[in-house]
């Protein structure tokens, strides 16, 4: 579902765009209101910098946290205040760029400035000299266009309301539950149709994974960016708090996953056949994958269900390695329970609890819950 949806993105420009509008509107609005507000503040008839500093910086905050957007607005200021000083001192052409370049990115570095601070330093110091070539004593109002700018930038994306932080990170996690449930499901069924292609290439299904669960990171950092600083999102941060506390777990049951699969594929390779329990107990794991990703929509479930298919998984793996004590078997065995684990632990993560989190020993997790406690517990 993920990869489909990305591959729609990259096939459909239309689609690129509609995603996209809302930051690109913002930006654009935040140009045109610091070109206003510098031009009120400071007399001037052409404040680019106001502008020019609006796009860099929200262009910035869309994405990034905002430490870096205050970072290039440092940038924007130190290379306009060292290459306007230059101006006047040694005149322009494309000596002195190189020159302002040199000066500028030093200043820069001497500050403390990080790679983006730096590298907006340059910039701005050739913006000002190819814009303003015989500009003289502007130092102080480019410095200013370039905050009021800075601040626009800042503000807009504190008060503009971007999509909800906790829908954002909720819509990456399904997209690793989907394929991770149906890695599960296709290793299941190679198992049971002694099918190595089948379980190659789930393996590279789950090895693509890997890019998911970087963008749940990063969705998480942004949705805990967004939430500190927008207004109208604060609300979402318990939501986000609960899927931060299972991100880590998640990836142990992507990284798990993956393994299995490469266990399940040289199993298959040296033409053995498995115990019918074994993909039975891979089946179970899909379920105790698909039933994470309701529990975690729909925390009053507790966990219950993600702990019963789990408990069930390890429990039948376990009877396969009893009936068939091969090595590679217990690879595949190990494997089944190491993942199990870590849903279990994913699940009990993402409760509702805002207390913190205390983990089930590992020995208790997988004591698999009758089947009436489950349903007498569930909700309505």
């Amino acid at each position: 579902m993920a990869g489909s949806s990305r591959q729609a993105l990259i096939r459909d420009p239309w689609l690129r765009l509609r995603v996209r509008a809302w930051p690109i509107l913002q930006t654009a609005a935040a140009a045109v209101a610091s070109w206003y507000l510098a031009r009120l503040l400071l007399s001037e008839q052409q404040p680019v910098f106001a502008s020019i500093a609006a796009v860099i910086a929200l262009g910035a905050t869309y994405g990034q946290r905002s430490e870096r957007a205050i970072e290039l607005i440092g940038g924007v200021v130190v290379g306009i205040g060292v290459a306007d000083l230059l101006v006047r001192a040694i005149g322009s052409g494309p000596a002195q760029i190189g020159l302002m370049v040199l000066l500028a990115m030093s200043a820069a570095v001497i500050l403390g400035g990080g790679p983006l601070l730096v590298t907006e330093a340059a910039v701005s110091a050739i913006l000002l000299v190819v814009l303003e070539p015989t500009s003289a004593g502007l130092a102080g109002s480019r410095v200013v266009e370039a905050l009021v700018g800075g601040g626009v930038a800042l503000a807009v994306s504190a008060l503009a309301f971007p999509p909800d932080p906790a829908i954002v990170v909720a819509r990456s996690a399904q997209g690793i539950f989907g394929g991770l449930g149906r890695t599960l499901e296709e290793l299941a069924a190679a198992l049971t149709d002694r099918d190595t292609a089948r379980a190659q290439a789930a393996l590279q299904a789950a090895r693509e994974m890997d890019g998911d669960v970087r963008g749940l990171d990063e969705a998480i950092a942004l949705g805990r960016e967004t939430a500190r600083f927008t207004l109208g999102r604060r609300s979402s941060r318990a939501e986000l708090y609960r899927y931060e506390r299972g991100a880590r777990q998640i990836d142990f049951a992507v990284r798990n996953t993956r393994v299995l699969a490469r266990h399940v594929v040289r199993f298959l390779r040296n033409g053995r056949a498995a115990p019918p329990e074994l993909a039975a107990a891979m089946h179970d794991l899909s379920l105790a994958v698909w039933a994470l990703a309701a529990e975690l929509d729909d925390t009053a479930r507790g966990g219950r269900e993600v702990r019963r298919h789990a408990s069930r998984a390890a429990g039948r793996a376990i009877e396969s390695f009893e009936s068939d004590r091969d090595l590679g078997l217990a690879e595949i065995v190990a494997g089944i329970r190491s993942t199990a684990i870590d849903l279990v632990r994913a699940a009990e993560a993402g409760a509702s609890s805002g207390e913190p989190h205390v983990e089930t020993p590992t020995e208790e997790l997988l004591i698999e819950l009758p089947a009436s406690q489950v349903t007498a517990q569930s909700p309505a």
